[in-house]
């Protein structure tokens, strides 16, 4: 979105942070006492973009400032996007004044990538690293991890890591020892006991009690 902004007004001013940075920022104006800094800075943009929101839950300062660079932004008819790991109602900790706002936008669920976006994702974030990743690798990374794209970013830093130290190429097999612990627990998420004891667990009762025709107390 940011890049597209560019390209139809190069001289769009435009921030690209998580919300942790923001906080960080929030706390540097503080100290400095530069808010007055911030808040030019901050009110002034063209776009505002801020990932992981939820991060801000707890942060009353944080929130109280983003607030009104929020409504700053809006009133000069700038754009603010925010992404979060939920629905805006669902996020905790947050003041009711931002969760309104947020809910006054267009709220999009972002969809985990198809299996072919995940294997192009992987080879442009190796080729970014100047590191050549065999396509069979890429397949095989993509096919065991689905949920999002910082789940492969993270997992090709593995696979690389693992690499360097060891001094072994990149195959296959290196990869399903790099990534053991990973591929484990996706396994097991998604194993059929691992959905017994989760559901025996909620409703407090034995998994071989899921088997027996009686029905417990």
């Amino acid at each position: 979105i940011g890049n597209f902004m560019l390209m139809e007004n190069p001289r769009a001013r435009i921030r690209y942070i998580h919300a942790e940075q923001y906080v960080s920022d929030v706390v540097k104006a503080y100290q400095r006492k530069a808010f007055d800094d911030f808040k030019r800075y901050y009110h002034s943009l063209d776009l505002l973009l801020i990932d992981d929101i939820q991060f801000f839950s707890g942060k009353n300062r944080t929130q109280e400032e983003f607030f009104y660079a929020f409504e700053a932004l809006i009133a000069n008819r700038a754009q603010v996007i925010i992404t979060s790991d939920t629905y805006p109602k669902e996020i905790t900790g947050i003041d009711d004044r931002l969760i309104s706002r947020f809910d006054s936008g267009l709220t999009v669920a972002i969809e985990p990538p198809e299996l072919e976006m995940r294997v192009a994702i992987l080879m442009k974030k190796a080729q970014a690293e100047n590191v050549t990743v065999p396509e069979e690798v890429a397949f095989f990374v993509a096919k065991h991890l689905r949920s999002n794209v910082r789940e492969l970013e993270g997992a090709l830093r593995k696979i690389l890591a693992y690499s360097n130290f060891h001094g072994k190429e990149i195959t296959i097999e290196v990869t399903r020892e790099a990534l053991k612990d990973l591929l484990t627990v996706q396994n097991r998420q998604i194993s059929v006991e691992n959905i017994q004891k989760t559901c025996a667990d909620f409703y407090n009762i034995k998994v071989a009690d899921m088997y027996s025709k009686k029905r417990p107390a």
